[in-house]
């Protein structure tokens, strides 16, 4: 079984390394191939490669190991390194990132409710009390508190629902304190971050335009 492969394509070499033998035969015939390699390169051209676990995930200090083995010979360097699975945290995070949570909870003064991904928020939400989502978030209940979609830096999340009795709403960076808004500028149902790095709300009804791929996600109508 051939522990290390190497294949050439346009965009330049890809080492992939077969995901069922031990890590020690993968090192040894990684060092043979890259002195082969160095061998037949006697002009000394500068060459990166792609380097593929396919099932395998690698340690830290395996990925050291790797590029140790890599760094000893002058002129070859390390591109990236990719697997075809990720870590069961990682997936479990993405799909948290990517899913829409139905949160029913009365948030009170001083406590701060953070959610990964989308918020179908039809709770309450105090004065003094914080709701932040790193997604979008749909407010079906009553915010007298803080709302934050795009928490931490999410400029392009939106914040649907009736704003106008909240102490502050959030996206991304940007804040705007309700109560400071002329009496006929009131947040309408859609609030979301312009191309001039503003708050604005607009009707529900343009949402489609504003951000089209929120209709995507949800599989479109």
């Amino acid at each position: 079984m051939q522990a290390v492969t190497l294949k050439g394509h346009k965009e330049g070499f890809e080492i992939i390394l077969d995901s069922r033998v031990s890590f020690a035969e993968i090192t040894s015939e990684l060092e043979k191939l890259l002195k082969e390699l160095r061998m037949n390169n006697a002009n000394q051209k500068q060459t990166a490669f792609d380097i593929t676990t396919g099932m395998r995930l690698l340690t830290a200090e395996e990925k050291k190991e790797i590029e140790k083995i890599v760094s000893r010979f002058e002129g070859f360097s390390i591109h990236r390194i990719t697997a075809d699975v990720i870590r069961t945290d990682v997936a479990l995070d993405l799909m948290n990132q990517r899913s829409t949570h139905r949160v029913g909870r009365v948030v009170r003064n001083g406590q701060v409710v953070t959610i990964k991904g989308d918020v179908l928020f039809f709770g309450s939400v105090h004065q003094g009390g914080i709701l932040q989502a790193t997604g979008n978030i749909y407010v079906l209940g009553e915010v007298q508190g803080i709302v934050h979609a795009g928490y931490e830096d999410n400029t392009r999340a939106v914040i649907v629902g009736d704003l106008n009795t909240a102490q502050q709403v959030r996206i991304g960076d940007v804040v705007t304190i309700v109560a400071d808004r002329p009496a006929d500028e009131p947040l309408d149902k859609v609030v979301y971050v312009s191309d001039l790095h503003n708050l604005e709300s607009t009707d529900v009804h343009t949402l489609m335009t504003l951000r089209p791929k929120l209709f995507v996600k949800a599989g479109g109508f």
